[in-house]
């Protein structure tokens, strides 16, 4: 089966996220395929390169992007709820007249087409808020 996955909370504001990554996990292990995991509203915290959670806490983040390199999976983050939030790829950041590259490796920023795109092609589309 394929999956199309949008998350839609703040990695540490509630455990949507930590859910939608247990699933993937979990679907991938028992040999289904995840066509995109698309990050909307604060979900695009997930891919915050600069997020640095103690020790002793999940990292959202370096979960995902590690997930993504070994299962070559494709993490969106919604271009207009990252805008909003200040969260900028280098090709915007440069665009805007700032300095920084806020994305986690493995993230990349897209729109709502690639929401889209990912349910079409999937055969199940689920939403963690």
């Amino acid at each position: 089966m394929k999956f199309a996955i949008q998350v839609n909370a703040a990695p540490y504001a509630a455990h949507a996220g930590h859910s939608a990554y247990r699933f993937v996990e979990a679907a991938l292990a028992s040999g289904h395929e995840v066509v995109r995991v698309f990050f909307y509203h604060d979900g695009i915290y997930h891919g915050l390169n600069y997020a640095t959670p103690p020790d002793d806490e999940f990292n959202h983040t370096a979960h995902w992007s590690e997930l993504a390199q070994h299962h070559h999976i494709d993490l969106v983050l919604c271009i207009s709820a990252a805008q909003k939030r200040g969260l900028l790829c280098r090709d915007e950041a440069e665009r805007q007249g700032k300095q920084d590259d806020d994305l986690a490796a493995g993230f990349r920023i897209g729109g709502l087409g690639q929401l889209v795109e990912a349910t079409l092609h999937a055969d199940r589309f689920l939403v963690f808020a």
